[in-house]
């Protein structure tokens, strides 16, 4: 049987699925993925409807006007006790990316004062907060070269009276005239007392590194907190930066050069390791380094015990060719330099260093929110914003269903498969099903094409409001060879011995699924 039906290209407007299909009752899926019944209700607008929407969706994928809202956090935040304040270090710090975040002036024409800058103000807290201004900071967006809008929140702490494990951070952004835009929340942060002193052990992976994981480095003389600077990349280069930080992705090096005994790329990082710092932005790299356990402005070169949270460490570049005790990152005022470390006069498994290559090391998270206004027509909130995590596909040929996995989910939200609408129920707010829409919907000259068809996977709210997403849909080809022109040569029997691989390539499975990077 074909993977994909033919429709009628004659049926009544809108998007074609495969509900949609001359006798649909015998094709519509009756059990989910693990044959458990589908409760809830399938629904798809009205066909009027689809059509206003398609061409605004069409639009919006074209020209990817989408606005976002990016949050940048540590995953730990350290307990103020008594008056102290320990503010989040690194500061939670929040981009604004694509059109219409600024109103910028207009050469030749005057402005009044407000007229032009930011068009939205930002209030961030932790949840469960009174949200009063003693326990918000309001973040004064600043635009970056890269056109982003920047704004940071560098005084919030988590006093001893809050008894909670874990809290998430609230961000509420505002338009200049007082309407709500939305209120965004970050990741899960784990709070902790001071970090660990104890060797840390395997057992108790809760503040561990692994490799891969996202990580700040920070560096902080005499424990000053006016002294702070952070590891982050400008122009195209490595910096010591006083306001913006970076979010690196920490790298097990090849194994062939790592130190010890502990499997490069696998599970957590152990001092003694050869490690890359990849920034997660630019995707610039620091040469591989060994990272070693630092105290009392000594490298220690003997320990491998796994790295931990908001841990001193340093790292030394490979391959001394002096024979010394090697150089080190460090930082000069904003500048990233080596700095030549010297032999330990009562210890030889020890590095003198100074406290500029001393750092401190901290997991991130990152959390972003996509949303485009231009199709919407309502004044309401943008959020709560939903968030694909995966997708899980069920049956083929003439019938599929795809579940969505994430967050934020309501029954106002529709599939879409490129510009074109699925029929889709909701389950929960973690879960969301469609009936995949047939390869016809898609366009005319379907049934001659000869490779795989991929379009992005996105949500419509009913009121419009379109919320894209980094995940696509695959729909692979069946053999098939465009009839000729009557009286037109047979053609040779290996004319077709691409399209015949891909036939027996993706037959098997008639639908495939990519995430985009």
């Amino acid at each position: 049987m074909d993977p994909v039906r033919a429709t009628d290209p004659s049926a009544p407007p809108g998007p074609l699925t495969h509900l949609s299909l001359p006798d649909s009752s015998e094709a519509r899926p009756q059990s989910g993925a693990h044959g458990r019944s589908l409760p809830g209700n399938w629904t798809r607008s009205s066909p009027e409807r689809v059509m206003v929407l398609r061409e605004g969706v069409r639009q919006c994928l074209q020209q990817q006007g989408a606005q976002t809202v990016r949050i940048l956090h540590a995953k730990v935040a350290q307990k103020s006790y008594g008056n102290e304040k320990r503010f989040f270090c690194p500061p939670p710090c929040v981009y604004l990316a694509g059109p219409g975040w600024r109103v910028k002036p207009v050469q030749g024409q005057a402005h009044q004062a407000g007229e032009t800058g930011p068009t939205v103000c930002g209030y961030m807290g932790l949840d469960g907060a009174s949200g009063s201004a003693a326990e918000t900071q309001k973040l004064n967006f600043e635009e970056q070269p890269d056109s982003r809008e920047f704004g940071c929140a560098k005084t919030l702490y988590i006093s001893d009276a809050d008894k909670r494990k874990h809290f998430r951070l609230v961000l509420r952004l505002v338009h200049r005239g007082g309407r709500e835009l939305g209120t965004f929340h970050s990741r899960l942060i784990k709070v902790i007392s001071k970090p660990s002193q104890k060797k840390q052990s395997l057992k108790n992976t809760d503040l561990c590194i692994s490799s891969g994981s996202k990580v700040s480095l920070f560096n902080r003389l005499r424990s000053q907190t006016v002294s702070t600077r952070y590891l982050s990349v400008e122009d195209g280069a490595f910096v010591a930066s006083a306001r913006q930080w970076a979010a690196f992705t920490l790298h097990l090096a090849d194994e062939h050069c790592s130190q010890g005994d502990f499997p490069p790329r696998e599970g957590y990082v152990r001092y003694g390791s050869l490690v890359q710092l990849v920034c997660t932005v630019t995707g610039i790299t620091l040469p591989p380094m060994i990272i070693r356990k630092a105290a009392k402005q000594c490298a220690l070169l003997d320990v491998d015990e796994p790295i931990s949270q908001l841990h001193k460490c340093a790292f030394q570049f490979p391959g001394d060719p002096s024979g010394g005790v090697g150089t080190y990152l460090c930082l000069a005022t904003d500048k990233v330099v080596q700095f030549q470390a010297s032999p330990c006069p009562k210890e030889a498994n020890r590095a003198l260093l100074n406290d500029s290559s001393c750092w401190t090391i901290i997991g991130t998270e990152a959390v972003e929110f996509s949303f485009s206004t231009s199709l919407a027509w309502t004044r309401e909130p943008v959020t709560p914003v939903p968030l694909i995590s995966t997708l899980e596909l069920s049956g083929g040929g003439d019938v599929a269903t795809l579940e969505l996995h994430g967050e934020n989910f309501h029954a106002g939200l529709k599939v879409w498969f490129g510009d074109v609408e699925a029929e889709t129920m909701y389950r929960s707010p973690r879960s969301l099903v469609c009936v995949v829409p047939d390869i016809a919907a898609l366009g005319s000259d379907w049934r001659w094409l000869r490779t795989p068809i991929t379009v992005p996977v996105s949500l419509v709210r009913a009121d419009g409001l379109f919320y894209p997403s980094a995940f696509s849909f695959t729909y692979t080809p069946e053999y098939s060879a465009r009839p000729g022109p009557p009286g037109a040569p047979e053609p040779a029997p290996d004319a077709d011995a691409l399209l015949e691989s891909i036939h027996h390539e993706f037959t098997r499975t008639n639908f495939h699924l990519f995430i985009q990077t």
